[in-house]
């Protein structure tokens, strides 16, 4: 089981574009409907709304990541740590551009999350007279 595989329903969102729904948690719009992947680990989500099936991990830095999840969080681990991409390559097993592709879309992920997290914070009034 992975770490996905033991989140609840309401923890999603639908990922379609252009759905009335897209991005809304906790709607009742979802249901899990089969599974996906090497060894149907992947939980399969379909919305009501739009009627699209999508991935558990659409919209996450693990996205068509065919890693397991554990070998992926730890290359990313390794990443946040400092370790360079040949090392982090050499000392995990895993192909460099699988370490330079997940460092890439996870500081991607990181960054507009930063982006929507900074946009919504409350005004510092710390400077002000």
């Amino acid at each position: 089981m992975t770490e996905f595989s033991q989140r609840p329903i309401e923890d999603f969102c639908c990922q379609t574009d252009g759905c009335p729904d897209q991005g809304k948690r906790g709607m009742g719009n979802l249901c899990f409907r089969g599974r996906g992947g090497k060894d149907d680990q992947i939980r399969m989500i379909l919305c009501k709304t739009c009627g699209k099936l999508f991935s558990e991990r659409k919209g996450t830095p693990l996205s068509r990541c065919c890693l397991p999840v554990q070998k992926a969080l730890d290359v990313l681990q390794h990443i946040r740590e400092g370790c360079g991409t040949r090392a982090t390559s050499r000392l995990l097993s895993v192909h460099r551009d699988s370490v330079t592709r997940l460092s890439r879309i996870a500081g991607a992920h990181a960054k507009s999350l930063h982006d929507e997290l900074v946009a919504f914070s409350p005004c510092d009034r710390r400077g002000s007279i």
